[in-house]
């Protein structure tokens, strides 16, 4: 597995799972692939790769989800690279918890990490925002809360049907996310903001804001916020500029990254990781995008956002000037494109890949300049050391 201190990248040779999985999935993992093929032969590291087949078809072939050699196959990974998952064919549910949801709890992945960063030249629906005023970063637990797939209904199928849903907060589930979050701060603009509702979940937000609080006796250096989700939804897309790093519950992180998607362009341009802290098992690395079936097989869907999850990857693994230069190429492409989606975005999605392969050789040496500003992959490596 990979070392989260930095001593990985003293090998440079890596072992990926790649799980292209649904939809549009294995579109844009065809074409994050092919981005990691030129920085490796520019950057001089090297991976060697499986790729493992998993998804709605092989599940309604096998009846296999997150279990036997797909999980074994895996854990032997220093980090897996990820599509999407996702059919009508299959039943909602079952794809998210039986595989997603379970690889992030074997697998230990307590943080989801979701950059929400407005690049040069792309186009929002907030009017008049700047990419200076949209550089933030949500931690959100991963493996808590109410994702924990705990709950119970009685009397089913009938008028008297009760459903429970149980969220699991524990000390040191909320404290071990707490604490990277203030890493991750330490190394961009110093700031946090807890983001729960504290209000109304009084037990489980006293716990998140009781941890909050300790740990952040531990780093003097850096501003405390709190912020309630539902006010979060409103100052997110007015005022992002208020935000740096913002720690939250699994249940409320999962909606506003995606407001903050939209917010930076849409869901196609929008990347996540999903961390082991600790080194005993694989960080994952996806676009926040679903498996779009509609559009999958017809070249519409935009890559950006895989090609980004494989630069995190690559900081993950201590690759920086690989991750910066990935990061660049993928700007320098995005701010060249009229749309974000489909036609507009002036070619197919394997052409837009390419665009970023080229893109990336101009990076590599040089003739791009670099994003003003802290980028994630700094504050990433900063954090896992």
């Amino acid at each position: 597995m990979t070392i989260p201190d930095g001593s990985a990248s003293k090998r440079r040779t890596y072992s990926l799972g790649i799980v292209p999985g649904d939809g549009i999935g294995p579109e844009v993992t065809a074409c994050a692939v092919a981005v990691l093929d030129a920085a490796e032969r520019l950057f001089g590291f090297s991976t060697t790769r499986e790729s493992i087949i998993a998804g709605a078809r092989h599940y309604l072939a096998t009846g296999e989800l997150f279990e036997g050699a797909v999980r074994e196959k895996l854990q032997a990974k220093d980090a897996i690279l990820f599509g999407a998952m996702g059919d009508p064919a299959v039943a909602p549910g079952i794809l998210e918890r039986g595989f997603i949801l379970a690889m992030r709890q074997a697998f230990d992945q307590s943080v989801n990490l979701r950059p929400v960063r407005l690049y040069p030249g792309v186009k929002t629906p907030i009017a008049d925002l700047e990419p200076e005023r949209c550089d933030l970063v949500i931690v959100r637990e991963n493996t808590e809360g109410a994702y924990v797939g705990r709950g119970s209904t009685v009397h089913a199928g009938t008028a008297n049907a009760v459903a429970v849903q149980e969220s699991v907060n524990t000390r040191a589930g909320v404290e071990r996310v707490v604490d990277y979050a203030f890493r991750l701060a330490a190394g961009r603009r110093n700031k946090v903001t807890l983001c729960h509702k504290t209000n109304i979940l009084v037990e489980a937000g006293k716990l998140w804001q009781d941890t909050f609080d300790a740990v952040a006796a531990r780093y003097p250096g850096v501003e405390t916020d709190y912020v309630h989700v539902d006010a979060m939804c409103f100052h997110l897309p007015v005022s992002p500029e208020r935000f740096d790093v913002v720690v939250t519950d699994n249940l409320f992180g999962d909606i506003i990254t995606d407001l903050g998607a939209v917010i930076q362009g849409g869901l196609g341009v929008a990347a996540s990781a999903n961390l082991n802290l600790d080194g005993s098992a694989p960080s994952m690395f996806e676009a926040i995008h679903g498996s779009a079936p509609d559009i999958a097989g017809r070249g519409l869907a935009n890559p950006a956002g895989a090609v980004l999850s494989l630069a995190m990857c690559l900081a993950h693994l201590g690759e920086a000037a690989a991750a910066k230069a990935v990061e660049t190429a993928v700007v320098a492409v995005l701010g060249q494109m009229d749309g974000l989606s489909g036609a507009d975005m002036g070619g197919s999605t394997d052409e837009v890949g390419r665009r970023i392969v080229d893109a990336l050789e101009s990076a590599a040496g040089g003739s791009l300049p670099q994003l003003a500003g802290r980028s994630v992959m700094d504050a990433m490596a900063a954090a896992e050391r």
